[in-house]
């Protein structure tokens, strides 16, 4: 039966981290690897290594030194969708469908929700406002999709206790608040996304995709947060057999803030 595995990494200027990727895909070796944070425009895309690790279908959707998204794959991909949600131009989405027949139509969308700022409080803090209704209007985006879906990347939201290192503590921090998880469950309840995180690492379970650059050892605490997701239709869901996320990475010199998440499935 054919096999696809997917990663999703932010990796916060793929440029700055060209030898860590190039290491991960080595050591981890997916077919699809999804980009968020890649700070660069199309053109200063690094193709050529890319290619030269056997990933020749590339689709990147940048700008000039901030967000910017780009999927990389060893199988065939073609352009799907390049949504601006905030109409504002900002390069934080970018879908492929996977071309090949085997893949049964499968579409991979890649997402850099924003932030949102310090402030959980849309009247003093824009951006705060500007994050609900980037969700607001993914959700009504999902309510639509046909196609057997995908959707990875940095939702900057960790939705349940267990996704933070301690949840009293964070319930007024951004990333965490009451207010977020309720736009991320409206955004998963439209589609019926399942969390395949969760399917493979249930609830209570610890699970983190990210540590703060401010603690001089990540590991000192383990204060992570789960702010990178792989969501997928619920028929998919059921196809996947196996998930991972790759913490080593964050030990490497100079890393991203985030590590990379591994999906597996069988067709």
């Amino acid at each position: 039966m054919p096999t696809l595995s997917v990663a999703t990494w932010n990796i916060n200027s793929v440029r700055l981290r060209i030898d860590q990727v190039e290491r991960f895909l080595t050591e981890q070796a997916p077919d699809v690897l999804c980009l968020q944070e890649i700070k660069c425009q199309e053109h200063q895309f690094p193709f050529e290594a890319f290619r030269a690790a056997g990933y020749e279908h590339i689709a990147v959707h940048g700008q000039k030194g901030y967000h910017g998204v780009a999927t990389v794959s060893r199988v065939p991909i073609r352009d799907f969708s390049r949504h601006d949600w905030q109409d504002n131009g900002e390069a934080r989405h970018i879908g492929v469908e996977l071309t090949d027949p085997a893949m049964q139509g499968m579409v991979i969308e890649n997402v850099y929700i924003p932030a949102g700022g310090d402030e959980p409080d849309r009247t003093v803090n824009p951006k705060f406002g500007q994050k609900l209704d980037f969700l607001e209007r993914m959700a009504r985006w999902a309510d639509t999709i046909e196609r057997p879906t995908l959707i990875v990347g940095d939702f900057n939201v960790a939705p349940l206790e267990s996704d933070v290192w301690n949840h009293k503590a964070l319930l007024k921090v951004v990333s965490h608040t009451p207010i977020e998880v309720e736009s991320l469950q409206r955004f998963m309840d439209a589609h019926g996304w399942a969390d395949i995180g969760r399917r493979h690492i249930p609830d209570p379970q610890r699970y983190y995709s990210w540590w703060s650059y401010r603690a001089k050892d990540w590991r000192v605490g383990d204060r992570g947060r789960r702010l990178d997701h792989m969501w997928a239709s619920p028929a998919l869901a059921a196809q996947t057999t196996g998930h991972a996320v790759i913490e080593d990475t964050r030990g490497w010199e100079k890393p991203s803030d985030h590590v990379p998440l591994v999906t597996e499935f069988t067709f």
